[in-house]
């Protein structure tokens, strides 16, 4: 370190205790003539930084602490005590690198070589300086509050906290994790950070300015409206349907028959208050009810003017009207409900019709709003948590987003390369109800000559009352490990699901509850009963202690890991302790956590959860690649072998879409492993049961008239899963194996089976951007932000992404297209991959979309490795690689291999060739290779297709080449 001239004296200061800081009560808003007179902050150099003491402010300590020349910590206390501030879950880097303190005036001066940190030294507002000397984030409001939204009593050094930044801003925000209602670009967005069975939430925001905030805090956090959603009754006049003023009218019927009518303030059936009890039942004069069904109508009105936003929570059916328009038209299961958003422009003191419908099939449902914000705070940076020790977070510079994901992987932990398999086809239903049934599904695999690499065995395989004992259902899995054997002689893999939940009765709950790691809540307070059989009192345990972790492993791996399970899906790990409880609720079960309180560490239970048995496993199989599929997940968890999924979707053309956003925003976040439910999870009872209420399997049994339907919505579903970072079919009934979605030799059939052919001969491809996710901090499901980030209209989009540097993939996702309309970015041109039709960048098209083919084109100047024709990841392993050069730019590849299941690549035990293509010349150079790994192929046959010459074009990968070579590791030159 090196500091200005004149600031040497300070460093005696680092040998005093920081008792030298005194505290001051002084409010935290003054006056502009204050401020004049105010004696300027104490500052104090550290090994890493600076500590900055401000002894007028509501901030009466600040940090700032270099990371790296492109990362700095900012840590704000509104008191003296750094203590407080404790060990992050998330971020496991520690501070290094160059730097100098320099004051100017009233500023205090922190640089690297690529950016400088300013902090006010009256008021300890902080900026940031881009090594080209701009300005590209400013503190604009710093708050500490009282924590007002724990259920238990808070820590005395807990606050509600919040940091607003950049007012009025142009730039777009990015990244965010896992949300569900189409949002890629939140500027001028709200959205808040939570866990729940389809939400992950993953506080990195990316901008276009080339930086990147990481907020260290693990409590529920609102991104954009500090004060979040309100219920939309506080926020507006009522009026009935007869415009009388107090409350909407709202109208109880059971099927179509009107039962009871009467004045609401609107829908209040959110949550459950213990077991199956609503917090606010329905009215009593209901009765027993077949069908209910709620109408609310009326009208609202505000003296607000402006776009009023609105979230709608429901399961069941839903439908939202105002002002005559329909906003809404969702369903969601009963059991599953969760939000969807829409907005509606208001004058003031002008009311508009409202008219909500719904069905509830037993489910919930409830109406929030979010008031028009000023535009300078709508155009904002802000983040809102409600509980935390000290605001926290990291700054990360870049000359582009994979730079910001590069800085926050550093902080947070390398992407570990997951097995080459994973990277395979899985099937997977809910469920498979006894061992013959899963071999079965193998074989048949086996049997159609259909690529695949994972089965998965779901929840229940377990005695009824036994859950959480890891053991087999002796009736329906007599030999597990035959079961697990067979699986490997037929050259798959298998992953097994295990929740963190126990029941009481087992001997697993009571080990961990001897050592005070179980979340007891559940069982001895609420005495919530789950929904399996008689229903079972159930509890989750506490994943943050080292030794619960390790606990927990030990019981997997005794019962389990000792069978030769390759993988490990954690479910419910939000925790879901009790469906459709309050947020208090879920809160007051989860405390107390070893670590504090359920309301600090609310989003994080993921991470632990998987931490632990990532750990458990490299300890146990120290040459076996550990591999995760979880639930929810929290900002860290890509060090931890585990790739995140979108939760329970249902199978309709809406929730597809938002899946493709949800998957940019995951990439964005620095999570590169992702995937989701291809088809959904829970259907409408419709294509779930027969008329008789038996289910249904193959879709053969399927009404006449909703077979087609059903097939159209999987297959698009399908084609969109082959170009996502994991490919991977499951849902409940019907049956979701590709022969029980179409007959062999139909349409939908063959399309099925060509996707899943197409995506194995593209492993080449694959895993060498997997293997850049660990060496180079790639993503491979791209944000149109990452590669076209000046393309206006490219980085707004929701529905197009790129998947690694060649394919821009747009799913269809509505009902019946046979076209879709899509954009082709800026600074290319692009092949259409199945006719090899050229096209310029910067324009909107209408692509076909016939049923068995997705829209799909190749970036000129691709370099695109493709196998052969193969069963699973490991077959024909010494295949020639088709190499097929799309023409028209300069382009450039690294192919990379290592031996796919070990971690020697952690060891330098890989091998990469650099493949550069010169337009201009015509020529390919395939670089010397570098590395080797144990089983390397030495000697490579090359296939060479040129893609836009009278050589060759894209409609098949199996084109014949046009030339081939024998490829030693040593350089070779070849002209087209």
């Amino acid at each position: 370190m090196r500091l200005h001239k004149g600031l040497a004296l300070r460093l005696a200061l680092m040998a005093l205790p920081l008792t030298w800081l005194t505290a001051c009560s002084e409010p935290a808003t003054t006056t502009a003539s204050e401020v004049a007179v105010k004696q300027l902050g104490s500052f104090q150099p550290t090994e890493h930084g600076v500590l900055i003491q401000l002894p007028q402010q509501h901030t009466q300590l600040l940090r700032l602490e270099v990371m790296s020349e492109r990362i700095i910590r900012v840590t704000a206390l509104p008191h003296n005590q750094l203590s407080a501030v404790g060990k992050s879950l998330v971020v496991t880097a520690q501070p290094q690198g160059q730097f100098t303190v320099e004051q100017q005036g009233e500023q205090l001066l922190l640089k690297t070589n690529q950016l400088t940190a300013v902090a006010s030294l009256l008021d300890g507002a902080v900026h940031f300086i881009d090594k080209k000397g701009q300005i590209t984030l400013a503190e604009t409001k710093r708050e500490f509050g009282p924590v007002t939204q724990d259920p238990v009593q808070a820590a005395a050094d807990s606050y509600a906290l919040q940091q607003q930044w950049n007012k009025n801003t142009d730039e777009g925000f990015f990244g965010l994790g896992q949300h569900q209602n189409g949002q890629v670009n939140y500027a001028g967005e709200h959205v808040e950070l939570t866990t729940h069975n389809l939400v992950i939430s993953i506080p990195l925001v990316v901008s276009t300015r080339n930086y990147g905030v990481l907020w260290d805090n693990a409590s529920i956090t609102q991104f954009g409206d500090a004060k979040g959603a309100q219920p939309f009754f506080d926020h507006f006049q009522l009026f009935d349907a007869n415009g009388n003023p107090g409350g909407l009218t709202a109208e109880y019927y059971d099927g179509d028959k009107l039962i009871f009518s009467r004045i609401e303030q609107g829908p209040n059936y959110q949550y459950l208050a213990n077991n199956n009890v609503r917090e606010f039942p329905f009215p009593k004069e209901l009765g027993e009810l077949k069908q209910p069904r709620v109408i609310w109508k009326g009208a609202i009105r505000t003296d607000q003017a402006g776009m009023h936003k609105f979230r709608l929570y429901n399961s069941g059916y839903a439908k939202l009207s105002i002002g005559g328009k329909l906003l809404l038209d969702r369903w969601r299961m009963n059991w599953n409900p969760w939000y969807h958003t829409t907005q509606a422009e208001f004058s003031p003191g002008v009311a508009q019709n409202i008219e909500l419908e719904w069905d509830s099939q037993g489910g919930y449902i409830f109406l929030e709003h979010n008031k028009p914000q000023p535009k300078e705070d709508q155009y904002s940076l802000s983040f809102a948590s409600e509980s935390g020790k000290a605001i926290d977070y990291y700054y990360i510079a870049g000359d582009k987003a994979d730079d910001i994901i590069s800085g926050y992987r550093s902080l947070t932990g390398k992407a570990v390369l997951l097995p080459k398999w994973v990277y395979g086809f899985w099937q997977s239903r809910e469920r498979y109800t006894n061992q013959q049934q899963l071999l079965d599904v193998v074989k048949e695999y086996r049997k159609r000559k259909i690529p695949l690499d994972n089965i998965v065995l779901d929840w229940s395989y377990w005695p009824e009352d036994a859950w959480g004992s890891h053991k087999f259902d002796p009736k329906h899995f007599p030999d597990p490990k035959k079961m697990v054997d067979e699986v490997h002689a037929l050259n798959a893999n298998i992953m097994i699901s295990v929740w963190p939940k126990f029941y009481a009765s087992t001997d697993h709950y009571k080990e961990l509850d001897a050592k005070g790691y179980m979340l007891s809540n559940n069982v001895e307070k609420e005495k919530n009963l789950d929904w399996i059989g008689q229903g079972y009192l159930n509890g989750f345990y506490d994943p943050y202690p080292e030794e619960s972790q390790q606990i927990f492993w030990r019981q997997i791996a005794e019962n389990l890991n000792v069978l030769g399970i390759d993988a490990w899906w954690l479910d419910a790990s939000e925790p879901d302790m009790h469906s459709n409880l309050s947020i208090k609720k879920r809160k007051e079960n989860m405390t107390p956590l070893s670590i504090g309180s359920g309301t600090e560490y609310f989003n994080s239970y993921g991470l632990a959860n998987a931490e632990g048995v990532y750990v458990g496993e490299r300890q146990t199989d120290p040459d076996k690649r550990a591999f995760i599929l979880t639930r929810s997940g929290f900002a860290g968890q890509q060090r931890a072998g585990a790739a995140i999924w979108s939760g329970d979707t249902v199978p309709r053309w809406s929730n597809l879409k938002e899946q493709i956003a949800a998957g940019i925003g995951v990439g964005l976040a620095g999570m590169p492993n992702w995937t989701f439910d291809i088809g959904g999870f829970t259907p409408e009872d419709k294509y779930r049961w027969k008329k008789d209420g038996s289910a249904i399997g193959h879709f053969s049994g399927l009404q006449p008239e909703d077979q087609a339907p059903w097939q159209e919505l999987n297959l698009r579903w399908f084609q969109f899963g082959a170009f996502a970072p994991i490919f991977r079919s499951h849902g409940q009934n019907p049956y979701r194996e590709i022969y029980n979605l179409a007959d062999e030799g139909s349409e939908v059939y063959n399309s099925l089976v060509y996707y899943t052919k197409l995506r194995y001969q593209l492993m080449p491809y694959i895993y060498s951007e997997a293997g850049k996710m660990y060496l180079n901090d790639n993503t491979l499901m791209r944000g149109l932000v990452m590669d076209f980030p000046t393309d206006k209209t490219a980085i707004h989009l929701n529905d197009q992404y790129m998947f690694g540097p060649a394919f821009l993939v747009s799913p269809v996702h509505e009902y019946q297209a046979r076209s879709r309309a899509l954009y082709l970015p800026q600074g290319a041109d692009w092949y259409d991959f199945y006719s090899g039709e050229k096209l310029s960048g910067g324009q909107h098209i209408q692509a076909a979309a016939p049923l068995d083919k997705m829209p799909l084109y190749v970036k000129a100047g691709s370099i695109v490795p493709t196998g052969e024709d193969i069963q699973f990841v490991n077959d024909k392993a010494d295949a020639p690689i088709t190499l097929n050069i799309y023409t028209g730019a300069d382009g450039h590849y690294s192919l990379y291999n290592d031996d796919g299941r070990s971690y020697d690549y952690e060891k330098g035990h890989y091998s990469t060739i650099e493949l550069h293509y010169d337009d201009a010349k015509g020529q390919l150079t395939l670089g010397k290779r570098q590395g080797e790994y144990k089983g390397m192929q030495k000697n490579i046959s090359f296939q060479i297709r040129w893609i836009g010459s009278t050589q060759g074009m894209a409609k098949s990968l199996t084109d014949p080449s046009s030339q081939t070579v024998v490829y030693n590791g040593e350089e070779l030159v070849l002209s087209r």
